[in-house]
């Protein structure tokens, strides 16, 4: 019986083609998690004929300065109903004083003051829902003291969200485009996150949302008995709310450069690595399937950069693998160059590939401090 002669397969060889098996695991996962933000059509958002009532909320605490230069801007939001609920929430500063000035020209402002009580600690959370039950319209609208509107058409952008009974609106909370490579990388940071949960969105499977810049319906919050199954959490009051109350049906996405807000970012990577601390201590208590998502978009990740690393050992394959890793970029940059222009962040798409790799190197070091990271009282 004749067996034919088998090829003997060498280790280089074996790492190359699990290096090109990894490639195509990263293009699928850009294709699946980063490009329906590209491809999505702002005119695909319907807008209601009738625009509907609004309540946003703000919850603040000794945020005094960030109430005077930002609150104006969303005071004068060009829509024909809604009111600003500001709840100062136990502030030592002088916030009490700066929303009580801003209500004497503008009669929607409604101000809600929670006191300290020494018997009683409470985080964000119970400030979110006090200013939940202070808001008289059902449709709610979320930011922060130290976030500001794109421009005057932010609230309509926003709530052309609530239509087709739909219950809640993701948009994009940004960061101001400031000089400096921090900037840069947090605000890259930033938008990786939101092109994943804002194509999952798009594409029916919404897992979570930032309260920068997030929209749900009273009733909705309600039924879901508001915090209460993580209100022993610190930190949450947005995205673990949100990815237990969505669903393939009920959440819309508000994608386009007037629907977005603005915030400061961080000057420096320890004030950063804090508040990625704070952040972080939210994922673990996320649904079964949506820890699976994020878990595999990392690992693609760093299995991909293992190998890199790994075939450059061998001057056989070194060749291929460099086409490999160009081929990764210039696909990564076709699509991120897409996702980035649809949230007003076009400066970020050539040098996507750059801070990709930075993340992976700062994100390890995120997580190991957040195991000694005592969570404490909220600060927006």
């Amino acid at each position: 019986m004749y067996f034919p002669d088998f090829i003997e397969i060498g280790a280089d060889e074996l790492l190359l083609v699990a290096f090109f098996v990894s490639l195509i695991g990263i293009v699928i996962h850009y294709i699946i998690n980063v490009l329906p933000l590209g491809n999505f059509k702002t005119t695909s958002l319907e807008t209601s004929s009738v625009k509907g009532p609004i309540s946003i909320i703000i919850c603040a605490r000794n945020e005094d300065d960030n109430l005077t230069e930002f609150l104006p801007k969303i005071l004068v939001q060009d829509y024909p109903e809604f009111e600003v609920v500001v709840v100062n929430d136990c502030s030592m500063d002088n916030t009490e004083n700066v929303v009580d000035e801003f209500a004497k020209i503008f009669p929607n402002l409604k101000k809600v003051t929670i006191k300290e009580d020494d018997y009683y600690k409470h985080g964000k959370k119970f400030a979110v829902m006090v200013g939940i039950k202070g808001a008289k319209y059902e449709n709610l609208i979320f930011t922060d003291a130290d976030c500001f509107p794109a421009n005057d058409q932010w609230l309509s952008e926003m709530s052309a969200g609530f239509v087709n009974k739909k219950e809640i609106v993701l948009g994009y909370g940004a960061y101001k485009k400031e000089i400096g490579f921090l900037n840069k990388l947090i605000r890259f940071d930033t938008f990786l996150i939101a092109s994943n949960y804002l194509s999952a969105a798009i594409k029916g499977n919404a897992y979570m949302g930032v309260g920068r810049n997030l929209g749900y319906k009273k009733d909705l919050f309600y039924k879901q008995k508001g915090f209460s199954k993580h209100y022993h959490i610190t930190s949450g009051d947005d995205d673990l709310f949100i990815n237990l109350a969505c669903n393939n049906e009920n959440t819309n996405v508000a994608v386009s450069w007037n629907a977005i807000t603005y915030s400061l970012a961080k000057t420096t990577f320890a004030d950063w690595k804090r508040q990625k601390q704070r952040h972080l201590t939210t994922a673990p208590h996320y649904n079964s399937g949506s820890k699976a998502k994020i878990t595999i978009g990392y690992f693609l990740q760093y299995f991909f950069h293992f190998l890199f690393i790994s075939v450059l050992l061998y001057k056989t394959i070194l060749i291929s693998a460099l086409v490999g890793f160009i081929l990764k970029i210039c696909i990564q940059m076709a699509i991120f160059k897409k996702a980035s222009k649809k949230v007003n962040e076009a400066d970020l798409w050539a040098l996507s590939f750059f801070y990709e790799a930075v993340l992976l190197i700062v994100y390890p070091v995120f997580h190991i401090n957040k195991l000694f990271h005592k969570p404490n009282k909220w600060k927006s």
